[in-house]
């Protein structure tokens, strides 16, 4: 089997984040995707060991930021390479607050989805969360970051926790 063939499917890069009980937690994700358009629902793929999915869990709600073409490589190692286990990671980018009560950075981004998580999906390595889109706004009329760009061009490199990570 050639498990390259998996790096010909599409991806954006996305930040998908929570706060509960006071803390605030968000990491890079590649999978997020609309499942049904009525009503309007989508699913992110997060690690289990991140900390953001504990405190999705915890909250019963994320937001997903898309992230545009100008992020660069500080913006996507704040979110991607970093714990947010005592490390505030939008304290450098700006922080918003969505509709269900998530924080996200408006900066690099061209859309926000606000989600109230109505289910969970043990898939292995990760949980597959989705939510109701409750709230939805164009922030840019940037083009998305593609998961492609980020590779050949900005040259970053696929974590461990990555749901495409292949060791």
């Amino acid at each position: 089997m050639d498990l390259t063939a998996l790096f010909k499917m599409t991806y954006g890069l996305y930040v998908v984040s929570a706060e509960a009980e006071g803390q605030k937690a968000g990491c890079i994700i590649n999978t997020a995707t609309q499942v049904t358009a009525e009503p309007p629902r989508m699913m992110v793929a997060v690690h289990k060991d991140n900390v953001t999915t504990e405190v999705i869990q915890r909250a019963g709600a994320f937001t997903v930021t898309a992230l545009d073409m100008t992020a660069d490589m500080p913006y996507i190692g704040n979110f991607g390479f970093r714990t947010s286990a005592g490390y505030d990671k939008f304290e450098k980018y700006g922080c918003e607050t969505s509709a269900v009560g998530s924080p996200y950075s408006p900066e690099h981004v061209c859309a926000v989805y606000a989600c109230k998580l109505i289910d969970t999906v043990d898939v292995g390595t990760h949980y597959l969360f989705i939510g109701d889109v409750v709230d939805a706004q164009k922030l840019s009329d940037e083009e998305p970051l593609t998961y492609s760009y980020y590779h050949s061009t900005l040259k970053g490199k696929t974590p461990p926790k990555a749901s495409s990570y292949q060791g």
